[in-house]
């Protein structure tokens, strides 16, 4: 018999997570994070991560993403382990096969969209498929506002700006850590439906942390984690099918 992991597919594994614990400190004072959590990511999937504050799931994604390290287990993506490798190579695969879209947008406000855009590929020294970049562009209605900066940008334009930047090296895995929680309804609504098309039209993998189970009804399926570690998994999720779970888990 085959050992799967929570969210095995049919489709090619991009990321696959084994035992993964972290803890912080030490003796009777540590915190137990995360407690032996495996799961599997496959191509063309979006995954949300949902759980009680306090569950361990912006740990679990931050272990994911290389921005925490694990006391032990390991995260493989692709064909790399990233759990054993130095601070330069991790900065490396983040680079190189990473993409992040966080909740405070984190763009450059001496920078234009455009210039927003293209840092990674820049920073990267990877030259951007110019179809590709005029895809991105178009489908998430940032034409108009390619010599806007930061400041001249509503929040919602703002997000749409990052997250055109986490796609435009084509990441194998892109990480969304509360994509939303800036944004008002209409917004928010826009942005989960890109995502949304990047898995469907493109075959994006996509791991988002939520709070909002409307948000995470978008997704392919849900790993909802507490205490550590994850007590049970939805796939094709309703938002009525969400709430349910969330409230007998904080039951």
């Amino acid at each position: 018999m085959i050992e799967t992991l929570p969210g095995d597919r049919v489709s090619h594994r991009v990321m696959v997570a084994t035992d993964v614990v972290k803890t912080y400190g030490d003796g009777d004072g540590a915190v137990h994070a995360l407690r032996g959590v495996s799961a599997a990511f496959g191509r063309g999937e979006f995954t949300a991560i949902m759980g009680p504050s306090g569950s361990g799931k912006s740990t679990f994604l931050h272990c994911l993403a290389g921005l925490d390290t694990v006391t032990s287990g390991s995260i493989v993506v692709g064909d790399v382990d990233i759990t054993g490798l130095s601070r330069a190579r991790l900065a490396e695969v983040r680079r190189d096969r990473m993409g992040f879209v966080f909740q405070s947008f984190n763009l450059l406000p001496m920078l234009t969209a455009e210039e927003n855009i293209r840092l990674t590929g820049r920073l990267a020294g990877r030259r951007v498929e110019p179809g590709w970049y005029d895809t991105v562009v178009d489908a998430l209605g940032l034409r108009a506002r390619l010599d806007h900066r930061p400041a001249e940008m509503s929040g919602g334009q703002q997000q749409r700006v990052a997250v055109a930047r986490a796609l435009l090296t084509r990441p194998e895995v892109l990480f969304a850590d509360e994509p939303t929680g800036n944004l008002d309804s209409r917004s928010g609504a826009e942005v989960l439906g890109f995502l949304r098309t990047a898995v469907d039209a493109y075959r994006q993998t996509v791991v988002m942390v939520t709070h909002d189970p409307v948000a995470a009804a978008r997704a392919d399926r849900v790993l909802f984690l507490a205490d550590g570690t994850i007590l049970d998994e939805l796939a094709a999720p309703t938002t009525d099918a969400v709430h349910a779970i969330m409230r007998k888990i904080e039951g």
